[in-house]
């Protein structure tokens, strides 16, 4: 499947997000009374400062730390060369990212694990709110469903089912990916953020999720592994 694609003309990336302040009392006083009503039913039990620790998931009470992206490379084998976007301040990195995505083809295509449903979404609403100028190949206002460049690893294996998440690790684990033991998952980017402020170790992590995203596109392409020599990482 997805032998219609150029490999060359796609960008896998992932994003890494937070909660906008350390915790429930940093927050002003208007963003606690929306983010109690927003939460009301998600929460169920738990209070809404309990429950602020999952705030990095709406865009509206989350910011972005990290993006990072992975293009595929020509050689003697197919590489995958990655570069990270990551920064305390959020219009600073989302800027970075843009003039990225402003200097590549509109032709391009956007490939993420759940993107479509998160990390594109997230993207483009916290670009707007940053006074930023939606990148083409983000902005999918006004077009058609088959003008839209946009790849999505999860909705891929659903072939049509709507019923299931199925996580990332899930699919690198019986595709037989290699991936390498992290320090981190997901539910603790917040606290390494906010209590360990180590934004190197958070764009570590989200530069694995990049490589796996690149490595079941591969599989699902019936294509071998990019192999580790063939997988580089550029500079900030």
């Amino acid at each position: 499947m997805l032998e219609q694609y150029d490999l060359h003309n796609l960008m896998v990336l992932d994003i890494e997000t937070v909660p906008q302040y350390r915790n429930h009392d940093e927050a002003p006083e208007n963003i606690q009374k929306l983010w109690d009503h927003k939460t009301l039913y998600t929460r169920k039990d738990e209070t809404a400062e309990d429950f602020y620790g999952r705030a990095g998931i709406w865009a509206e009470f989350g910011k972005i730390i990290c993006i990072s992206v992975g293009i595929f490379t020509r050689g003697k084998g197919t590489g995958l060369r990655i570069k990270s976007f990551y920064a305390h301040d959020e219009k600073e990195l989302l800027i970075k990212f843009c003039d990225l995505l402003n200097s590549q083809p509109a032709s391009l295509i956007m490939c993420a694990h759940n993107g479509k449903e998160f990390d594109f979404p997230y993207l483009c609403r916290r670009i707007l709110i940053n006074s930023i100028k939606i990148p083409t190949q983000l902005d999918i206002s006004g077009k058609k469903p088959w003008e839209v460049n946009h790849l999505d690893t999860m909705e891929l294996w659903k072939f049509g089912d709507y019923k299931n998440y199925t996580s990332l690790n899930l699919l690198t684990t019986i595709f037989n990916i290699p991936t390498p033991k992290d320090d981190i998952d997901g539910s603790m980017v917040g606290q390494v953020y906010w209590v360990n402020k180590d934004l190197e170790r958070i764009a570590t992590y989200c530069q694995k999720d990049v490589v796996a995203t690149a490595q079941l596109l591969r599989r699902y392409r019936g294509e071998e592994l990019i192999s580790e020599e063939n997988i580089t990482i550029a500079g900030e």
